[in-house]
């Protein structure tokens, strides 16, 4: 899911609501949740960190919308993301957009000496043509991620919330996150 707004634990107060989009089709308490569906729940917890405490976040999820349907849920933040295409690198491509037939082993363009772009780079013998570098286009991460020094714990009512100990939490809005009915694993 995209949060609709920022999120900050210790600003962001109990009880605000929050909405957020989802992004991939899912699978939620047996129900296929179409993409674009609009995820509706609240701030169930929020603290800063102090000297002795960590930053707290908890969202729950009480129900999701989409053109043809609704369903009640009951699912939570996870410290889980999908990092998005400036968490992946910098796109270093020179030159046009490469087309899929046009390049080295699938990496990168084939210069065009004739491009009105293309020129030899500094210091390079131009008349052995000097070449575009090899430089892959960033992908959009496929794999979700553990946000750096967060973790998922479940507390006393059985909601799922995060902790830092490092920082106070804060969600972006452009941000992917994950949502489960429980802490999710992490991979071994």
């Amino acid at each position: 899911m995209v949060m609709r707004q920022n999120v900050v634990a210790g600003k962001t107060p109990v009880g605000t609501k929050i909405q957020a989009k989802l992004e991939v089709a899912s699978l939620v308490d047996g129900v296929v949740v179409p993409r674009d569906a609009v995820f509706s729940g609240e701030v169930i917890d929020s603290a800063a960190k102090t000297g002795t405490d960590p930053s707290r976040l908890a969202i729950r999820v009480d129900s999701v919308l989409w053109k043809k349907g609704s369903t009640p849920v009951k699912v939570y933040l996870t410290a889980w993301y999908y990092p998005d295409r400036g968490q992946m690198g910098q796109d270093l491509q020179y030159g046009p957009t490469p087309s899929a037939k046009g390049t080295w082993n699938g990496q990168g363009q084939y210069p065009d000496p004739n491009s009105k772009i293309y020129k030899p780079f500094p210091g390079s013998d131009s008349d052995r043509g000097a070449s575009v570098p090899d430089t892959p286009a960033p992908a959009m991460g496929t794999h979700r991620m553990l946000m750096k020094d967060v973790e998922s714990a479940v507390g006393n009512d059985g909601a799922v919330e995060i902790i830092s100990r490092r920082a106070n939490i804060k969600l972006d809005k452009l941000t992917t996150y994950v949502l489960a009915t429980g802490p999710l694993l992490t991979a071994k």
